[in-house]
């Protein structure tokens, strides 16, 4: 099965994109769990934080300041948010493409899990 990230990124499924580049997309989730939740992915297919090799680290970085900057747009940085990267089907990871959730726009539950 050909991964559903994928088919967004290749313009094959629709998306309420967000952000995009040569590296990185984003665009709001289907399932929103807060008013804010985007995810943030890479365009290039890895699997899981667990299969991120040392050179594509800086991937993980370039996630970060796109979820920022969309923190800020979105109206959300001020007041806080949550990224959330999941790795492995234990550790709760759906879509088998490193991803990660920017979360905001209410109060978050302090507990974690």
């Amino acid at each position: 099965m050909e991964c559903v990230f994928c088919r967004i990124v290749n313009g094959e499924l629709p998306s309420d994109t967000l952000y995009q580049d040569d590296e990185v997309m984003a665009f709001r989730d289907i399932n929103p769990l807060a008013p804010t939740h985007v995810l943030i992915i890479p365009r290039r297919h890895i699997t899981s934080l667990a299969d991120l090799a040392e050179k594509e680290t800086s991937i993980i970085g370039r996630m970060a300041g796109v979820a920022n900057k969309l923190a800020r747009q979105e109206g959300v940085a001020e007041k806080g948010y949550r990224l959330v990267v999941s790795s492995g089907e234990e550790g709760g990871q759906v879509v088998p493409h490193l991803h990660m959730h920017l979360l905001g726009g209410r109060r978050l539950s302090d507990r974690l899990c």
